[in-house]
């Protein structure tokens, strides 16, 4: 007992210097992103969950608009962006825009909708995977996620053990979670993925830190396009479903192109009755023109408003009319830049104390 009790009060000493650490180097972290403008046209990522499921109209989408989705891109002049390459093509400006497809939590209706779909026609897209789930009702085997992940075209991407809302529960629990998944995809696919999207888009400060350090690449579920200069462990996607998927707004937003910018605060995104409303900040390239043009809108106090938005030397910054509501709190900010539309979003977690 006495022994159990002297490596349980190590392990807190050492999960204390842990996250000291992290909060120490968050900073160091955002500080090194910074790059130059760029230019860079940008990867559009699009997120899908579940296909021709009419029960679930805020994840679903008819497979008969995918289909027409897919096929406005292959009309455009906008490649497929292959995820396996997320590494080796990141920091490298696209002198034309890329999209990239991602599906989040392996639903059956996935297997048995899009991909054959997919697979015919070898649209690369990234699947993140949930290991809890899988196999249950509703969900795909782990048989059907290896038949996926032999197409060179797809990518396996991590989603956490138990899809939970990662900031509710303590840190440890929160690393608990992705060892456990760890250890299952080791069993079952005999690696683990190197790619991971956060359940709900949600993190702390600390959860992206410990994401940073054990994964090459993190994705939310803010809006906006990826550029070199975003965060590579908050990188946007746009939400298509029933409700945000008909073809005039999803042409609207693949037309889409990056709004890039130097820093962004606060770095901590989530929010509790000390920091709501945040003390919001962005930090624009002196090359970026007509910012004083840029539009955003917010959903403090629960109703989307166009934002009180104030611009000098090149940095925003929005006075908000009080505070965000749980769950969420969004920005999202578009500028007309000479006829290109650039967008980012930003989205903030709310916790209660």
């Amino acid at each position: 007992m006495i022994i159990k009790k002297i490596f349980s009060f190590v392990a807190s000493i050492i999960s204390l210097f842990i996250f000291n650490l992290f909060i120490i180097t968050s900073s160091i972290s955002d500080d090194s992103s910074i790059k130059y403008y760029s230019n860079d046209e940008g990867i559009l990522s699009l997120m899908y969950h579940r296909f021709n499921e009419n029960k679930y109209p805020s994840t679903n989408i008819q497979m008969s608009i995918f289909k027409e989705q897919i096929k406005m891109i292959q009309k455009s002049d906008y490649n497929f962006f292959d995820p396996n390459k997320f590494k080796e093509k990141f920091k490298t400006p696209k002198k034309n825009k890329e999209i990239l497809v991602t599906i989040d939590d392996a639903f059956q209706s996935f297997y048995l909708e899009a991909w054959p779909y997919l697979k015919k026609n070898k649209i690369p897209f990234i699947l993140f995977v949930s290991t809890e789930p899988v196999g249950k009702k509703g969900y795909m085997t782990w048989s059907q996620i290896k038949e996926v992940e032999a197409e060179e075209f797809a990518l396996i991407g991590h989603h956490s053990h138990a899809h939970n809302y990662l900031i509710d529960g303590s840190n440890d629990n929160f690393i608990k979670d992705i060892e456990k998944a760890n250890n299952i995809f080791l069993t079952k696919l005999g690696y683990v993925p190197s790619l991971f999207s956060y359940p709900f888009g949600e993190y702390s400060n600390f959860i992206k830190n410990y994401i940073s350090e054990n994964f090459e690449f993190g994705f939310g579920q803010h809006s906006g396009v990826i550029d070199v200069n975003k965060n590579e462990f908050e990188l946007p996607r746009f939400p298509i479903n029933e409700n945000y998927g008909d073809l005039k707004r999803f042409k609207s937003i693949i037309d889409l192109f990056p709004l890039e910018y130097k820093q962004l605060f606060p770095v901590e995104k989530i929010l509790n009755e000390d920091n709501n409303p945040p003390l919001f900040k962005v930090k624009f390239f002196k090359e970026q023109k007509n910012i004083k043009d840029i539009n955003c809108y917010s959903n403090e106090l629960g109703k989307w408003k166009k934002s009180n938005t104030n611009i000098s030397d090149q940095t925003l910054t929005i006075k908000f009319r009080g505070a965000f509501l749980p769950r969420r709190g969004r920005i999202n900010c578009s500028l007309n830049d000479d006829g290109k539309w650039r967008w980012f979003g930003i989205q903030f977690p709310i916790k209660n104390n």
